[in-house]
């Protein structure tokens, strides 16, 4: 990488579309995306191949939900990984509170570790599962990417929105034929129709899809097995409280 965050004869932190696009979240982007090509491999959190394209395939790819989020409030990201896209838009969105919501130790220290070293405040690291934290947070909205099959993800996401908030979900090329074959779980979670939205970042990257479903009704079925599942699982949860 150069010293502006250029990826050889690819897009980067120099890139004029992308400065625009990032506007006075860029720095902290390149810092995460400097974070992720020097130890993302190294820690299982990116393919070896993935580093030449970081930028395109993921730093810009996450940041396409950003048009989508709300105006104020609190936005889960779930199954947060490497921080894609929870940690990306935090940097984009600092009016905005965030939740990583991540099961897995050597990822939620990744996590913690990031937003400590960008500086993130309004970032708040969760080791959990999604199931763990219904009847605790209710929020404006939930993101995620590759996460899980629609009908799976909207099962963990809705529970934890409010009324009149939504999941959005980065989605391929495939999303419109899975918002269809999602939408009789979606109404059994109280959510809406859904629909798939064309998220556009910069030119020299084609546009992705984002799935938003909003809830419109509580869910007594997806309460109820949101309890059974907290019942079951003997998992904890833990997590740093940053800025409410």
């Amino acid at each position: 990488m150069s010293d502006h965050g250029v990826e050889p004869d690819g897009l980067g932190a120099g890139t004029a579309s992308v400065r625009e696009l990032l506007g006075p979240g860029l720095p902290a982007v390149e810092r995460f995306a400097e974070a992720l090509t020097q130890e993302g491999v190294l820690r299982g959190l990116v393919g070896p191949r993935e580093v030449p394209r970081l930028w395109e395939r993921h730093i810009l790819n996450s940041a396409a939900v950003a048009p989508f989020l709300p105006s104020a409030g609190t936005v889960v990201d779930l199954g947060s990984g490497a921080g894609l896209p929870g940690v990306v838009l935090a940097c984009l969105r600092p009016d905005l509170d965030f939740v990583l919501v991540e099961p897995m130790l050597r990822r939620t220290t990744w996590l913690d570790e990031v937003v400590d070293g960008i500086g993130l405040e309004n970032v708040t690291v969760r080791r959990a599962r999604a199931e763990e934290l219904v009847g605790e947070l209710l929020v404006e909205a939930v993101t995620a990417r590759a996460v899980a099959p629609l009908d799976r993800l909207a099962g963990w996401a809705l529970p934890l929105c409010r009324v009149g908030g939504s999941l959005l979900a980065l989605k391929g090329g495939r999303a419109q034929e899975e918002l269809d074959a999602a939408r009789p779980a979606l109404a059994s979670l109280g959510g809406d129709a859904g629909e798939v939205l064309t998220a556009s970042t910069v030119p020299e990257v084609e546009s992705t899809a984002v799935v938003r479903v909003t809830k419109v009704a509580d869910s007594a079925v997806a309460s109820s097995g949101a309890r059974e599942t907290r019942t079951r699982s003997g998992a904890g949860s833990s997590g740093r409280r940053r800025r409410r």
